[in-house]
């Protein structure tokens, strides 16, 4: 008989289904900028290790 009540029931459920979605996503999303984080600040410091022996040469 109270359709109106169920009805607002489905969607509480509906947006907590998609609310639990996005959460996971951006929790997987977080650990996937974490561990590219790491290899660009490896590469970030071999090129800078590179540029110093360069530079090095000229002192020699």
């Amino acid at each position: 008989m109270d359709n109106k009540g169920q009805t607002s029931a489905e969607f509480i459920l509906l947006f907590g289904g998609i609310m639990v979605v996005v959460l996971l996503a951006i929790y997987m999303y977080k650990h996937y900028l974490n561990d590219l984080n790491g290899v660009i600040a490896s590469k970030e410091v071999d090129e800078f290790n590179y540029q110093l022996n360069d530079l090095g040469r000229y002192f020699k």
